[in-house]
């Protein structure tokens, strides 16, 4: 009886004891828990304002840089919070791919004053709101920054052409290239560049320490990589009347992409070329595009030159599959997403042979002189009617193009943050 007893104490005991060192041993791991949460974790705010349309990625410029870096940022596994600020005009728009509860969205008030008083309205309003916000870290992917705001940030710089060659953009500049830019670069904690072309420029322009630079290469939507339907390669090239052989250009409409010279160059090609090719120049109107489409007016070979206007996202897998070369011969490239986006598409590439181009190439393209219409000639000779140098360019690019993806950007972007 006694024994019996006893038995049952000490199995009692046992599965108490037992008991409390399983607790003790959770709310270790659990205080380690919480205090490696404590450790890594930020506010983490990002000036989304170049994203117009939330719903969905417009592929242009910065817009398709902020909301890449966002959408895949969100994503990482590191315990931090994400603040996002938009303009209040797109209150009513579906936000639904930004929406994780570690995300919070808000809304720049004030915007009633950003048209009568704009200097007030970026510079004094938007910096109060934002303090107001206690962020550890404020991520512009612009080099813009309130002149007002003093506290941690990061800057993005994807171009510094404007300060080479001012007569290449429309005037009234002069703030933001005097005095807006360089206080953000001078404010900023770290500066992204998104090449090793950027980044030696803003050495040269701005004197600015190496050790405050960081490349982290743009990525590519991997959407590219695959093949677009045949009915919709049909339906597009339908739509702007594009027939089987055509070489292409996808960039903003502007002097600095050097659209005129690549005119020229193709009434070149085309006056010796045995096939005929339409020339399909897709982008949206920029400053100054009326000279382009005049150049093109009175060209012996205007019926075969095809402007398509801006191409929707989802247009544009169809629009580059089938083009036989793309040809991008800008005069001043921060980085060149256009050349990446081709060589995804396995498509033969022609660039030029300055700043970021080489570097975000290497060997995977024919680099050109952009000034010299008989080079791109040349090179479209080369490329159409050696079958053997196409298929070792495709091979190439599409490797090279394989290398730049936004996972690895947002993970190293990051990693610029908790250095802050």
């Amino acid at each position: 009886m006694f024994r019996g007893r006893t038995s049952i104490y000490l199995y009692l005991f046992c599965s108490i004891f037992i008991f409390i060192v399983f607790i003790l041993f959770y709310v270790i791991i659990l205080t380690n828990n919480l205090i490696s949460i404590y450790l890594i974790f930020m506010r983490i705010g990002i000036d989304c304002r170049t994203i117009l349309n939330p719903e969905k990625d417009d592929l242009v410029g910065i817009t398709h840089y902020t909301y890449q870096l966002v959408k895949h940022l969100i994503h990482l596994k590191d315990r931090n919070e994400y603040i996002l600020f938009f303009d209040k005009e797109i209150a009513g728009k579906n936000i639904a791919k930004f929406s994780k509860p570690w995300v919070k969205i808000k809304y720049f008030p004030f915007l009633q004053y950003k048209k009568f008083l704009p200097v007030a309205y970026s510079h004094f309003l938007i910096s109060a709101f934002l303090k107001r916000e206690n962020l550890d870290i404020l991520h512009s992917p612009t080099p813009y920054l309130p002149v007002s705001y003093n506290a941690p940030s990061v800057v993005t710089v994807h171009d510094l052409t404007i300060y080479k060659f001012p007569q290449l953009f429309p005037p009234g500049q002069f703030l933001n290239v005097k005095i807006i830019i360089p206080n953000a670069l001078k404010t900023a904690k770290k500066i992204i560049a998104v090449s090793q072309s950027i980044k030696q420029d803003l050495e040269k322009i701005f004197k600015i320490p190496e050790n405050k630079i960081e490349v982290i290469y743009n990525g590519i939507n991997k959407e590219l990589f695959n093949e677009s339907p045949k009915l919709e390669i049909e339906k597009i090239k339908k739509q702007y009347h594009i027939k089987e052989n055509y070489i292409l250009f996808l960039g903003t409409l502007e002097p600095r992409k050097n659209i005129e010279t690549l005119i020229e160059a193709y009434e070149l090609f085309q006056k010796n070329s045995i096939i005929k090719y339409q020339l399909v120049i897709a982008g949206k109107e920029g400053w100054m595009a009326e000279k382009i489409h005049k150049k093109a007016a009175h060209s012996p070979y205007k019926n075969e030159i095809i402007f398509t206007g801006y191409i929707n996202p989802e247009n544009l897998n169809a629009l580059f599959s089938e083009a036989k070369v793309f040809v991008f011969p800008s005069l001043h490239e921060g980085f060149g997403m256009p050349v990446i986006e081709a060589m995804a598409k396995k498509i033969p590439v022609i660039t030029s042979n300055i700043e970021s181009l080489p570097e975000i190439t290497a060997d995977s393209a024919i680099l050109i002189n952009p000034k010299k219409k008989e080079e791109i000639c040349k090179a479209l000779e080369l490329i159409l009617n050696n079958e053997k140098l196409k298929i070792e360019l495709i091979k190439k690019g599409f490797e090279r193009a394989k290398e730049f993806c936004w996972e690895k950007c947002a993970t190293k972007t990051l990693g610029i943050y908790k250095k802050i």
